[in-house]
């Protein structure tokens, strides 16, 4: 337990929403109220290295490790959390740009000259610019690896607000949400918590910095529909469109929902010329010619001719043969130049 601690550098100065500071370990394991709700038990560092169990919470001063007990969890605290990759999906298709949820991740706030290692968990991480983060490592390394823009904790059993928001405090993270599920065994308030970096503290916040407009009253609705509401599809595509304006991105840019407008605008211009091809029919077999059934739609100059000078040959025409020829030598129509 006393073994000497490795000599390593400090964090070096980060930078969050343009502010800049020097993460710190946070209070030490005896200054943490982490309770019944928490099995705490001794545990090396290189058993730690080793264990593939999920820990809540790894202090190297102490060789303490803690875990959430079988009680907390549960479906009701895992769906949230899983809820929010769901909208986030949504919103990052509107705005055209992937938008990156880890799940549970851990945080690591490396060895220094006057401490050992921690090891904390998040129930969520979100990164609104994967490909910048660049991560490399299992873990998020404090004062090294770009932070996730939201960290997202859920209160089901346990009170975040007691422990483990003073770490997240401490080292410094943008922003994080802690919600309270409607079934959780606490005898608290229900809903979301938006907490913002100001300066070298949390502030409570109505509104997300990194989701502009997102408020804590629709993230917490949302993160908990049974299926998504008119409503919430609104406010998830606002978002969307916000953050596409801010990056300079759009719908168009996301692959699936380029997709799916192509084959809607293919499905409407089948549909439109089905249309003007029975037009055309019924006008030709009303002067009285004598056309097949699936004429003019069988021509393949149909779908390109100049519309105004389909009504012209519809209109000039002395049969089926003739109306054929004049259509090859009409001009195309402006979509099809």
């Amino acid at each position: 337990m006393n073994r000497p601690i490795s000599r390593q550098p400090e964090p070096a100065e980060a930078t969050a929403n343009g502010a800049a500071f020097r993460p710190t370990p946070g209070p030490p394991m005896a200054e943490l109220d982490f309770d019944d709700d928490y099995r705490s038990y001794p545990m090396t560092a290189a058993e730690q290295e080793d264990t593939e169990r999920r820990l809540e919470f790894w202090d190297g001063d102490t060789e303490t490790a803690l875990e959430v007990r079988d009680a907390g969890v549960t479906l009701y605290h895992e769906r949230p959390s899983h809820r929010l990759a769901q909208l986030v999906e949504r919103i990052a298709q509107v705005r055209g740009e992937p938008i990156a949820c880890y799940g549970t991740t851990d945080l690591e706030f490396p060895a220094g000259a006057e401490h050992r290692k921690r090891i904390l968990e998040a129930d969520q991480c979100l990164y609104l610019h994967p490909a910048r983060a660049n991560l490399a490592g299992p873990t998020v390394k404090v004062g090294e690896d770009p932070y996730p823009d939201v960290i997202i904790e859920v209160d089901y059993s346990t009170d975040v607000r007691r422990h483990k928001l003073k770490l997240y405090e401490a080292w410094g993270f943008p922003e994080v949400w802690v919600d309270v599920p409607e079934e959780s065994e606490r005898r608290k308030p229900r809903g979301l918590t938006i907490y913002l970096r100001d300066g070298s503290v949390f502030a409570p916040a109505p509104v997300s910095r990194a989701f502009p407009s997102w408020r804590a009253t629709e993230i917490h609705a949302a993160m908990h529909e049974e299926r998504l509401s008119e409503q919430t599809v609104q406010i998830l595509e606002r978002i969307g469109r916000l953050l596409g304006e801010r990056d300079g991105s759009g719908p168009d840019d996301d692959p699936m929902i380029r997709s799916l407008r192509q084959q809607a605008q293919t499905q409407a211009r089948a549909a439109e010329l089905e249309r003007r091809a029975a037009f055309v029919h019924r006008l030709l077999t009303s002067r009285g010619l004598q056309v097949a059934a699936n004429f003019p739609l069988d021509q393949p100059s149909f779908a390109e001719a100049d519309v105004e000078a389909v009504a012209e040959i519809t209109l000039r025409c002395t049969s089926q043969a003739d109306f054929a020829a004049q259509l090859k030598r009409a001009p195309k129509g402006a979509e099809t130049q």
